[in-house]
Parts: C-alpha cells; structure tokens; sequence
C-alpha cells in the first residue's frame, strides 16, 4: 500500500501514549510500513562507555511507530485527514479531502 506520508510532513498520533500531539515526520519506512516522528515516540537506551574513562550514559531515541497510528496534516487548512492520490499530467499528486489543495 502507497504511503501518504513524506518526509518533513506535519503528523497527528492517532494512538498511543502520545495520542493527540503532532510533530514532523523524520523518516519514513514504506517497505516496514513504519514512520519516525521528531520528539515523539521516544525510548531509553543505556549506552555503555566506549573510552577508558568515560560514563556510560542514558539517551532517549525517537523509535519508528505504525504508520497507520498517524494522520497527515494539512499544511493548507491545518486539518488531520487521510489525503487523496490523484494522478494528472503524467505524474502522482496528494490532495487534502477536506478543502481540495494540492499537498506539495
């Protein structure tokens, strides 16, 4: 199934501990059916020291969720809908179903 959702769009959790909060997506995964979303979604991850002399450390990690857990916002009427491919012109293009515009 064709993803709707590029990189760099603007997100809203769907799902989830962060249901109701939006952020961009950072990477997404079409084959895994899988999508990053900057400052959400984020685990623990204990790092062990590399060098004599250095501390381990805890750093947190923004982890790929379903894809299906997200919605795209419309950049345009900053509505979350599911956008609409349409082809013309020889080439694929997203529409928002909500008020028509083309979705770059």
């Amino acid at each position: 199934m064709p993803s709707t959702i590029k990189k760099n769009d603007l997100v809203k959790i769907l799902s989830g501990k962060d249901r109701g909060k939006t952020g961009r997506a950072l990477k997404v995964f079409p084959r895994e059916n899988r999508i990053m979303v900057e400052g959400l979604n984020l685990r623990k991850r204990h790092r062990r020291a590399r060098k004599q002399g250095e501390k381990g450390q805890i750093v947190t990690v923004p982890v790929p969720m379903h894809i299906s857990n997200t919605m795209l916002i419309c950049p345009s009427c900053s509505k979350a809908q599911r956008a609409k491919i349409s082809a013309g012109g020889g080439e694929k293009f997203r529409i928002c179903r909500k008020c028509g515009v083309k979705i770059p």
